[in-house]
Formats: C-alpha cells, sequence, structure tokens
C-alpha cells in the first residue's frame, strides 16, 4: 500500500471511517494529523458500531500502531473518555497507541469561548460544534497554548494553567459568561495527564524510525477539504489544515515520503452547519433523514444534503493531488431517478468551472445540472463492481471522470463487506 494520505474531498462525513478501516488492513501504522474531538469516524464492525473521535480508526484493529500526531488539538478529559470507552466493549489499547508531546491542548475556557463567541454572533454563526477547537488553534497560532509535554510536569502545567485561566475567566466575565473555577479543572486535567503518562512520545521520531524500518503508514484526515482553513468556504470553516498538506505538517513527516493520496466523496453532497452548498435539495435531506441517514456522528445534528458537485470535488483534486477515488454511500441513491451532477456554476451571468474563493459568492452560485438515469433497486447486497446496475456503474465512472483521478474503491454500505474494488 506504501505511504497513503487519505481526505475528505468535500466538507466532511464523507465516510472517511469506514474507508479507512477497509485500508488500514494493509497499513502497519495509522497516524491522525489534524482536528480534534469535533470530528467523528464512525466505523461499523462485527456488527458494533464504533464511533472515534481522536483515536484513529486502525485501533480497531489487532496489531496496528495508531499516533496522534501534533497536529490534533487534544481535549486530555475527553481523551481518557474514550479510551476507557473502547476498553469496555473489548478493544485494547496499550502499546499500540502514541500521542504527541508536541500535541496542543483543548481545555474548558476554550469550550466556553467557542460557545460564548458563537452566541454573540446571531445570523453570523459558523455553525462550530463548541467543543473549543478553534480558540485552542487560536492559542496555538498566538503562541501562548499549552502542549502535552506540559500536562506531563504537573508543576509546570498548573502554574501554567493559572495564569491562562486568570486572563481567560476575565474574558468570559466581560461577556457576560460565568468564570470557571481553577481548582477543580487542575485537579482532572492532572489525573487525565497521569493516565496519558504512558502513551506521550516524541512520535516525529518514533514514526522517522518507522519508515526507515520499511513500515507502511496511513494518515488519516479529518472533516474535509471545504472545511480547510485556508482553501474552504472560510469563514464558514474548520480551524486547522483539513487537506494533504496538514498530513505532512500535522506529523513531521516530509512530503516526499508520501507514496499516494486517496480522495473521499459521496455520491452525494452533504455539510453540516453553515456556509455555501450550491447543490442543496430538501427533498434529497428530507429521503436520507427518513431512512436514517445522514446525522453527524458527533453533535447528532442532521446534515445538510444535495447533489453531488462536481465543481467542488474537481477543486478539492487539484488542492489535495488526489491520486485515487473511494466513493461512498452509493447506495443512499437507490431509490432516486433521475439523478442530478453538478458540471458547472453559473454566477453573475458567469459559467464557472471553479469555485469562486469568496464564501458569499460561492453561496449565490446556481448549480449547472446534467441528469443520469436512476437504478431504482437496492444494492447494498452487491459484492463486485460488475454486478451493479449498468446505471450505477456509468453514475460513479461519470463522477470519476468529472473530477479527474482514478477510481479505485465504492461503498455500498457501512460495512467493510460492502465495499467494491475496481
Amino acid at each position: 500500500m506504501a505511504n497513503t494520505i487519505l481526505v475528505g474531498a468535500q466538507w466532511g462525513d464523507e465516510g472517511k471511517g469506514k474507508i479507512i478501516d477497509v485500508l488500514t488492513g494493509k497499513a502497519d501504522i495509522v497516524v491522525r494529523s489534524q482536528g480534534g474531538n469535533n470530528a467523528g469516524h464512525t466505523v461499523i464492525q462485527g456488527g458494533r458500531k464504533y464511533i472515534l473521535h481522536l483515536i484513529p480508526s486502525g485501533i480497531l484493529r489487532r496489531g496496528k500502531i495508531c499516533v496522534i500526531g501534533n497536529g490534533v488539538v487534544i481535549d486530555p478529559v475527553a481523551l481518557v473518555a474514550e479510551i476507557e470507552g473502547l476498553r469496555k466493549v473489548g478493544i485494547e489499547i496499550g502499546k499500540n497507541l502514541l500521542i504527541s508531546d508536541c500535541a496542543h491542548l483543548v481545555l474548558p475556557y476554550h469550550r466556553a469561548l467557542d460557545e460564548q463567541r458563537e452566541l454573540r454572533k446571531d445570523h453570523a454563526k459558523i455553525g462550530t460544534t463548541k467543543r473549543g477547537i478553534g480558540p485552542a488553534y487560536g492559542d496555538k497560532a498566538a503562541r501562548t497554548g499549552l502542549r502535552m509535554a506540559d500536562l506531563m510536569q504537573p508543576d509546570v502545567f498548573t502554574k501554567k494553567l493559572q495564569a491562562k485561566m486568570r486572563e481567560n475567566n476575565s474574558i468570559l466575565k466581560a461577556l457576560g459568561a460565568r468564570p470557571i473555577s481553577f481548582t477543580k479543572v487542575n485537579e482532572d486535567l492532572l489525573a487525565a495527564g497521569e493516565k496519558l503518562r504512558p502513551f506521550v512520545a516524541n512520535t516525529v521520531v518514533y514514526l522517522h524510525r518507522a519508515l526507515q524500518k520499511g513500515k507502511e503508514v496511513l494518515f488519516e484526515g479529518a472533516q474535509g477539504t471545504f472545511l480547510d482553513i485556508d482553501h474552504g468556504t472560510y469563514p464558514y470553516v474548520t480551524s486547522s489544515n483539513t487537506t494533504a498538506g496538514g498530513a505532512c505538517t500535522g506529523t513531521g513527516v516530509p512530503p516526499h515520503r508520501m507514496d499516494r493520496v486517496v480522495g473521499v466523496m459521496k455520491a452525494y453532497t452533504t455539510r453540516v452547519g453553515e456556509g455555501a452548498l450550491p447543490t442543496e435539495d430538501p427533498a434529497i435531506a428530507g429521503m436520507l433523514h427518513e431512512m436514517g441517514r445522514e446525522f453527524g456522528a458527533t453533535t447528532g445534528r442532521a446534515r445538510r444534503c444535495g447533489w453531488f458537485d462536481a465543481v467542488a470535488t474537481r477543486y478539492a483534486t487539484m488542492i489535495n493531488g488526489i491520486d485515487e477515488l473511494a466513493i461512498t454511500n452509493l447506495d443512499g441513491l437507490d431509490r432516486l431517478d433521475p439523478i442530478k451532477i453538478c458540471v458547472a456554476y453559473r454566477l453573475n451571468g458567469e459559467i464557472l468551472e471553479v469555485p469562486p474563493s469568496d464564501a458569499a459568492q460561492w453561496k449565490r452560485c446556481q448549480p449547472i445540472y446534467l441528469e443520469m438515469p436512476g437504478w431504482k433497486r437496492s444494492i447494498e447486497k452487491v459484492k463486485k463492481f460488475a454486478n451493479l446496475p449498468n446505471e450505477a456503474k456509468s453514475y460513479v465512472r461519470r463522477i470519476a471522470e468529472l473530477t479527474g483521478p482514478r477510481l479505485t474503491m465504492i461503498s455500498v454500505g457501512p460495512a467493510r463487506g460492502q465495499t467494491l474494488f475496481l
């Protein structure tokens, strides 16, 4: 498999957790490189549903090493809860998990600030999960954040935390919010730190040594291309680089050690929160929600849904250097006929083949569609690409043609066995 970066080619929730789980079978190490517990990867294994927020999906396979890289922001208490929750259902977590000592921490005042800032935006809300991810990355950029290495030194951490909480409690008071108790927070974080201590290491050194030994690494992305802080529908984005470049900066592994980029996309389009979604269609959303699909793994919020957007995914291919495509949720279109694909946008009388950089302009774009026949029957039990209905084969081939890279995987359901390889 070589060293693989896996990225979402839309607005997140593309089904990366399932594809990562499939690819992990051939990897030695699975690395998470960015984001925090605002993201959720859903994996169904052995009839059980697992939702992972910080720990890489490889933890569900025996013999795989999982690494949380320096680019991730970690809520220590939430991570301990995730570890303990997995252990309760029989997942082994020990020497198979490493946490970067350079990873920044998400602390209670980050969550409080996230909530207060979102409340005050009124109609300009971003749709944040209020998990404190943005404020934590903000402290990182301002060079005032606390890191896992600080938490491993209780006396140092307590002193730094006290100063930070004094500062942030003043801000919270000014916003009309209640201050946070330092004593309780400090106790909870130090207790979490002791539980995480066995996993904390210099993961950059670990990964480079593993590469020297010929180990194959899968770099697991969170969220999607158009939630990227630089390349997404700014300001309706997350606070990290969700694109392929984030795998390098978030792990300390250089670009020339990466062998391929796999882009994951749904057979239609979804997003959570505010911002542009040109192909949004309430009728599709209603159908998918009625089927029990398209609810957020982290927040439970109903996702916005629409037709496949080839303009966006073509641009995502450019940004990420995507070599191969994995199309998920094809079975979500089983009831529809015809099926639309957005091939261009119309904005102010002009035809656009790439998205505008301005989010307000992107929101005003009108999709230009081509229509394809639907297959109008269930495909969830299909085991081989050749056995898909001809209409379904034509549809995914057209998506690949419009997007650019080679199509290598199709998912027709959430389980591992519901994956077709080309």
